[in-house]
């Protein structure tokens, strides 16, 4: 992944072909992100400085590959004719134990509906594999990290 510092862009903008959102202080060691009229908090854990009143940045970045998994889990259900009942994703990760901090290892456990024939299931684990979180971190992206005037 590249990571750049360059001049800054109006943050309110987004690039060609996304999307934009805000972050914003809220206290202590809360933030508020605001992105297409949804607001989502995180904040640390108690013993991270944090109050521990919402889930943490890394919590959402597992969290966004799981639901990711799961609705294109659901989707390919849903596409042949099978319920979406019973489906269910888990996500566990390990921190690294070095520097720099990072995630080191996510594993993704998904729950199928019972009606779900035995012959398709991995043709359903290969379509959850290729949801787009997944292909974002397997092709990570260039991320351009700027200063705005004061």
């Amino acid at each position: 992944m590249d990571v750049m510092l360059s001049a800054p862009t109006r943050p309110d903008q987004p690039l060609a072909n996304g999307a934009a959102m805000t972050v914003r202080h809220v206290a202590g060691e809360a933030y508020a992100v605001d992105v297409r009229g949804h607001r989502i908090v995180v904040d640390q854990p108690h013993g991270g400085g944090g109050a521990g009143e919402a889930p943490t940045p890394v919590e959402l970045f597992v969290a966004s590959l799981a639901s990711c998994v799961a609705f294109y889990a659901g989707r390919y259900l849903t596409r042949h004719g099978w319920s979406r009942e019973g489906l269910t994703v888990s996500a566990r990760y390990v921190m690294a134990t070095d520097r720099p901090a990072r995630v080191t290892a996510v594993r993704i456990d998904i729950g199928l509906p019972p009606d779900l024939p035995a012959g398709r299931r991995a043709a359903l684990r290969a379509v959850a594999a290729h949801c787009t979180m997944h292909n974002t971190m397997a092709d990570a992206p260039r991320v351009d990290i700027e200063l705005e005037p004061s």
